[in-house]
C-alpha cells in the first residue's frame, strides 16, 4: 500500500459537474512495470479531517459514516480476509477507498459500493486507473430483508470478468445496515467463502452468544446454524473519525455447508426465528400456541414438544441451535 510523502498536499477534486483540467500526456510504463496509481489515503485523523473539509464534506451520521484512521487495523482486516487472486470481494461502504485500493492489490478483483456520492468521488480519484476494481454507486439493500439485485449481479459479473472463484465480504460495513447486510447474505444462495466486517461490538457479540445469554436471539440462532464465527479483534472509538459511541469488532464469519446442509429450507428458518423471538419474553407453550400461522391449541402444542423432548415451559432464549432447528421442522 502507498501512503503519501509529508510533502503532498491533499488532493482538490474537481467540482461535480466538471470535468478535470487535462493533464500533460506521459509516456506509456514499460511492459513490466505496474501501472502508476494515486496515492492511498493515509486516513490519519488530520489527513482524513482535511480531505473532507478541502471538498466541503462532513460524515453523515445518518449513513453511519464512521471512518477508520487506523492502517494497521485496515492491514488486519485484509490478513483475516486472506486475500488472493481468485477471490471476488464485496465491499459496502467504501468510504475514501484507503480499504478498497488495499484490497486491489491483493485481489482478484473488488466491487465496491458506496451510497454518498461525494464520497464516492474521493474513491474514485484514490482508486485510480485499477481494472480490477469496479465502485457501484447506490444502495446495498432494496429493503430491509433484500440485497440489491443489481449489485450481486454486478459482482458476479465483475468475477466472472476476472475468472475468480471465490467471493468473500470484506468491509468497514455502516452499522445501521450490518445485521441485514451480513443476514442477507449469509442466507443467499450465492456461495461466499467468508466475511470479514467490522460492525458494532454487541452485534459481534449478539452472533456468537450462548443459549440462556442476554445477547442470545434469532441472530445467533441463523449464524450459528450456517457458519462459524469469530471475534478477530475488539475495536475502540478513538479508531475512528468520528468517533462512534459504541466499541466495535472486527469479526470473521466462514459459511459452513455441512451446518446448513442440516438447515434445509433456510428462508423458512429465518421467518420461523423471526416470528418466535417476537414473543421472547413468552415461554414455548405461549409463543407457539398464539403462531402467526394460525392459533394452536396448548394441548397440541405440549404434544409436540414432548416428542421433541423439549419444556413448554421454558423462553426460545434456552434452546441451543440444534433444537430450534428440530422446532423449526414442526412448527415452522
Amino acid at each position: 500500500m502507498v501512503l503519501m510523502r509529508p510533502d503532498e498536499q491533499i488532493p482538490i477534486l474537481p467540482a461535480v459537474g466538471s470535468e478535470p483540467p487535462p493533464e500533460p500526456p506521459a509516456p506509456p510504463p514499460p511492459p513490466e512495470e505496474p501501472a502508476v496509481r494515486h496515492p492511498s489515503p493515509r486516513q490519519t485523523l488530520s489527513y482524513l479531517r482535511g480531505l473532507l473539509q478541502s471538498h466541503g464534506l462532513e460524515p453523515k451520521s445518518k449513513l453511519g459514516q464512521n471512518f477508520l484512521i487506523d492502517l494497521n487495523l485496515l492491514d488486519l482486516t485484509c490478513r483475516t480476509a486472506e486475500l488472493g487472486p481468485e477471490d471476488a470481494v464485496l465491499e459496502v461502504g467504501t468510504g475514501t477507498g484507503s480499504l478498497t485500493t488495499l484490497m486491489a492489490d491483493k485481489a482478484g478483483c473488488v466491487f465496491s459500493v458506496e451510497v454518498d456520492k461525494d464520497i464516492q468521488r474521493i474513491a474514485r480519484y484514490f482508486v485510480g486507473d485499477r481494472p480490477n476494481v469496479h465502485l457501484f454507486f447506490g444502495d446495498a439493500l432494496a429493503r430491509k430483508n433484500e440485497l440489491r439485485a443489481e449489485m450481486l449481479a454486478g459482482w458476479t459479473e465483475l468475477a466472472a470478468r476476472h475468472g475468480c472463484t471465490r467471493r468473500k465480504l470484506v468491509a468497514n460495513l455502516p452499522y445501521v445496515i450490518a445485521t441485514p447486510i451480513i443476514s442477507n447474505l449469509l442466507i443467499s444462495d450465492i456461495p461466499v467463502d467468508r466475511m470479514v466486517v467490522m460492525v458494532q461490538w454487541e452485534i459481534g457479540e449478539r452472533m456468537q452468544a450462548r443459549p440462556g445469554t442476554k445477547d442470545y436471539n434469532a441472530l445467533s440462532v441463523l449464524v450459528q446454524a450456517l457458519a462459524d464465527i469469530e471475534i478477530v479483534r475488539k475495536v475502540l472509538p478513538t479508531n475512528f473519525f468520528p468517533k462512534p459511541k459504541v466499541d466495535s469488532a472486527i469479526i470473521m464469519i466462514r459459511p459452513n455447508a455441512e451446518k446448513r446442509a442440516k438447515v434445509g429450507d433456510v428462508p423458512r428458518l429465518r421467518v420461523f426465528l423471526r416470528d418466535l423471538y417476537v414473543h421472547r419474553r413468552k415461554n414455548l407453550r405461549q409463543a407457539l400456541s398464539g403462531w402467526p400461522t394460525g392459533p394452536k391449541s396448548k394441548a397440541d402444542v405440549d404434544a409436540k414438544l414432548a416428542e421433541l423432548g423439549i419444556d413448554g415451559s421454558i423462553r426460545a432464549e434456552a434452546l441451543d441451535v440444534e433444537q430450534h432447528l428440530r422446532l423449526c421442522q414442526v412448527f415452522g
